[in-house]
């Protein structure tokens, strides 16, 4: 209920008695000393101009700062509502990604169909997936695959909400070739732990996780791997039945594969 509609509700009241208005209540429906305090006198677009201008400067703590003055000092106003996602996306720039999910967790408790909300629910993915990420991947030095995936996940899955919720947003869509990539690199995180195995001489386990990857990540390029590997552990098992089987899929269905991956230390 806003501030206005809550002033008219409580008018006979008012008009009654009041001396007796409490003084929480009259800070609410009338903050104009607190607003002064805060503001420094100056419109929200005013501090709205000045928060993008010391994010332009780089001075992104200081700006976060101005952003939340006004949303303390005119809350019902539409910079007060853009200053949630300025924030959101100050804090991203800034790597503080758990403060800009809480964030973003905070805008849609608040607005979940609001018209904004699919780019909320869109920073929310992107946040999570660079989490995951190096700079040194880029130059393919390192993987993500090869670390802690639950950020990963986490990316995946509010990809997932996104489109769930706003099936037609713009955001949507672009959230859909992210997951394509994300589920290669969940396929891959999956397909080192079975190489691991494999080195340990954990064949069984090596096995389960390769048939995991088969069953959960299909048409990923990891599964032409899974099936090599499996074969390689099915021999080492002593079971030549399941280790032509597996060859034969990997033949019939990737004719051209070669090994990527090494079992050397």
């Amino acid at each position: 209920m806003t501030k206005k509609a809550l002033l008219f509700l409580l008018v006979p009241f008012l008009s009654a008695c009041v001396p007796e208005i409490p003084d929480d209540l009259k800070n609410f429906l009338f903050p104009e000393k607190e607003r002064e305090s805060i503001s420094e006198g100056l419109s929200p677009k005013s501090l709205f101009l000045k928060a993008k201008e010391l994010e332009r400067d780089g001075v992104s703590e200081e700006a976060i700062k101005t952003y939340k003055k006004i949303q303390a000092a005119y809350p019902a106003s539409k910079y007060a509502l853009q200053s949630r996602l300025e924030i959101i996306f100050a804090l991203y720039k800034s790597e503080k990604f758990n403060e800009a999910i809480n964030s973003i967790n905070d805008f849609l408790k608040m607005y979940p169909d609001h018209f904004s909300s699919p780019y909320a629910y869109y920073m929310r993915g992107l946040i999570s997936q660079t989490k995951s990420q190096s700079i040194l991947d880029e130059f393919e030095l390192t993987d993500s695959a090869q670390r802690d995936v639950s950020s990963v996940k986490d990316s995946f899955n509010y990809y997932l909400d996104l489109i769930n919720k706003f099936p037609k947003s713009e955001y949507s869509i672009e959230a859909k070739d992210k997951l394509i990539t994300l589920r290669n690199v969940l396929a891959r995180h999956e397909l080192y732990i079975a190489v691991y195995y494999t080195k340990k001489q954990a064949f069984i386990a090596s096995i389960n996780r390769c048939k995991y990857i088969i069953e959960t990540f299909p048409n990923t390029p990891s599964v032409p791997a899974a099936l090599h590997l499996i074969a390689h552990n099915y021999d080492k098992i002593n079971a030549p039945k399941l280790a032509e089987d597996a060859r034969r899929v990997l033949n019939a269905s990737y004719p051209k594969y070669t090994p990527h991956y090494s079992l050397e230390d």
